[in-house]
């Protein structure tokens, strides 16, 4: 039985430039959320908690972030099978990759979380935490594992949503999500009531009570709204871990689940870097990384919606539409962040103050590498938006080997051999070199590479052939 698509679910139809940005808006809005989130627990922690507790949270959540990318590929690859399939007017085939994917993926996630439960000491000593931040950051690190699986099949459901053109359902619970963590946090870190006072540990407390709620909440909606996506009574036969299915997010998944990690690496070994010049550098580092999680949304917005509206288009074989889409998305990206770009910089002082103490020698250095680094999110940018573009068809290799040259054979070593010489500011350096160089090479790829040629699977096969036409 072959079921038809809503229309609603479409984006091979109507203006380039206004549907990309009207299906991007909402994902733009959803990390501005997720950011303001984070910006909210850093003030908490680091203005009430002090400079160790910053220092932990930063280090607890750069291995977040490297656990979210071991599994990251797998929600990408389902994502872009889903949206091509939709753009094959293949429903019962998206849906047979979201019963497959969503079991292969909750398996995975909890062995990530009960990994990363076993040795998140021994991740925190090989970064150098500093030794005033290490019993906060074990306080903090053990409780979001804990949250890990909820965490990841909740980016999981919205990712899907987003692969089928749905960004404002995402967006909605995002809202619910940001909310309850904002609301929860002061009240978990301080004790209120009958609460106790859990300090650090009660910021990790409210993340996983936030994405348990959210979740929960989502998954309601999505039932009794009867999305075309979500399996009923009888479908459990969908929830299967279908070996072809599950081969393709393998194969398709693991190189751009390994993007992540090598960035995620990258961060550790660079924190690495950072931690050795003490606390106050690290928390220097830290607030940036608070204010440059804004600079960096655009990127990661535009990124993901040129992805699967791109998907969409590619199972279509609308190959006009995928070259367009990629030239919008770089447009927008780079007008959006470099206004961002320019207030950040003109704002640094007062902005950085929010997240540092009166008087810290760390805002200092948060001023200074802001002014050297910050620019560099415009080429970050670039390669983000034609990263996601590219791997709408299935091309996911060579842009994890750009970001292995680019990250770990010259950020890394660069910073590592100049710091004798230059100190802190040959690892701010290192940043705009490496990301110039990432972009010239994601740029040299999307014009002359073979992308246009692959597929996720040989069952969503495109009308026409690619051709010079996607340019």
């Amino acid at each position: 039985m072959r079921l038809g698509v809503p229309r609603r679910l479409m984006l091979t139809e109507g203006p380039i430039a206004r549907t990309l940005l009207t299906f991007a808006l909402p994902m733009l809005a959803g990390n501005v959320l997720q950011s303001l989130n984070g910006s909210v627990n850093a003030i908490w922690v680091g203005g009430f908690l002090g400079e160790a507790a910053l220092t932990a949270t930063s280090n607890s959540n750069t291995v977040m972030f490297l656990l979210i990318g071991s599994i990251f590929g797998v929600s990408m690859a389902a994502t872009i099978l889903i949206a091509q399939h939709l753009g094959a007017q293949r429903l019962d085939e998206a849906r047979r990759v979201v019963g497959s994917s969503a079991s292969f993926f909750a398996v995975v996630s909890v062995a990530v979380a009960v990994l990363g439960v076993a040795f998140s000491d021994r991740i925190l000593a090989a970064m150098h935490t500093p030794a005033d931040a290490m019993p906060l950051a074990h306080d903090y690190l053990r409780i979001i594992f804990v949250a890990i699986p909820f965490m990841f099949m909740y980016a999981f459901t919205m990712a899907v949503l987003r692969g089928a053109g749905d960004s404002r359902t995402p967006f909605m619970f995002l809202l619910l999500s940001v909310g309850l963590d904002i609301a929860l946090n002061p009240l978990f870190i301080f004790g209120v009531g009958p609460l106790p006072r859990l300090g650090i540990a009660g910021s990790a407390l409210a993340t996983l009570i936030a994405n348990i709620v959210s979740l929960a909440a989502l998954l309601l909606y999505l039932y009794r709204r009867r999305h075309p996506l979500v399996l009923h009574r009888g479908e459990t036969r969908l929830l299967r871990i279908d070996g072809a299915i599950t081969a393709t997010l393998v194969k398709k998944g693991v190189p751009m689940g390994l993007q992540m990690v090598v960035v995620s690496v990258s961060a550790i070994l660079m924190l690495g870097l950072i931690n050795q010049f003490g606390s106050h550098t690290t928390a220097g580092f830290a607030a940036c990384m608070q204010v440059w999680s804004y600079v960096q949304m655009p990127a990661f917005a535009m990124g993901a919606a040129v992805s699967s509206m791109a998907a969409q288009n590619v199972g279509a074989g609308r190959w006009d539409r995928v070259g367009r889409t990629a030239k919008a998305g770089v447009a927008f990206q780079t007008i959006v962040t470099a206004v961002s770009v320019a207030l950040i910089t003109f704002f640094a002082r007062p902005l950085l103050g929010i997240f540092l103490p009166e008087g810290s020698p760390a805002l200092a250095t948060a001023v200074h590498l802001n002014l050297i680094a910050t620019w560099s999110f415009i080429f970050f940018g670039v390669m983000m938006v034609l990263f996601g573009v590219i791997r709408s068809t299935g091309a996911v290799v060579v842009p994890l080997i750009i970001l292995i040259v680019t990250l770990w054979a010259v950020r890394f070593p660069a910073a590592a051999s100049l710091m004798g010489r230059y100190g802190e500011d040959a690892i701010w350096w290192s940043f705009p070199a490496s990301s110039l160089l990432s972009m010239l090479f994601a740029v040299l790829y999307y014009r002359y590479g073979g992308w246009r040629k692959a597929r996720m699977t040989p069952a969503v096969v495109p009308r026409s052939s690619p051709s010079a036409a996607a340019e």
